[in-house]
């Protein structure tokens, strides 16, 4: 078991190692670039490597990884129903799990994607216009119903207080 985690270990450092200063030419075109987002980043455990080194010890970290992980998207759900911020709460406890497990770190990658490409859809002209064109036919709706309502009924509330 110590052998195939050393060795995954390995091919990990090996995919996340750059090429050295010597090997890398000068010109513009073909100069290496910066990573743009976290997808260069090596996926696995970001736990300290004297932690990795026990596999005990690691196993006790990702035990503890998990359970406050599980804890933050748990107090996110509930407030879901309850007041608060429940979908920053929960992917916070996704990332508190992506420190540790592959598979919450390409769920983070994926959700981070779709919300880039959500958010340059609507950037698009014509979808701007037709938020911007709903908004207003949506606001002009709400206006008549509540002049309607005023004309009706004038300035009562629609329940009686008895004191």
């Amino acid at each position: 078991m110590r052998a195939e985690s050393d060795e995954r270990d390995e091919a990990v450092a090996m995919t996340a190692r750059r090429p050295a200063t010597g090997d890398v030419t000068t010109d513009a075109a073909s100069a290496p670039q910066a990573p743009e987002e976290e997808d260069e980043r090596p996926l696995g455990s970001r736990a300290p490597h004297f932690i990795k080194r026990s596999r005990t010890l690691h196993i006790s970290w990702q035990v503890g990884v998990f359970v406050v992980g599980l804890a933050v998207v748990c107090a996110g759900a509930a407030m879901l129903v309850l007041p608060g911020p429940g979908w920053v709460v929960i992917f916070a406890g996704m990332a508190i799990w992506a420190t540790e497990f592959v598979w919450a770190q390409l769920v983070l990658r994926w959700t981070k994607r779709k919300v880039t490409e959500a958010a340059q859809r609507a950037l698009d002209p014509r979808v701007r216009r037709r938020n911007i064109i709903l908004t207003v036919v949506g606001l002009v709706i709400a206006g008549g119903l509540c002049g309607f309502y005023l004309w009706t009924f004038g300035l009562v509330l629609p329940w009686r207080i008895e004191s």
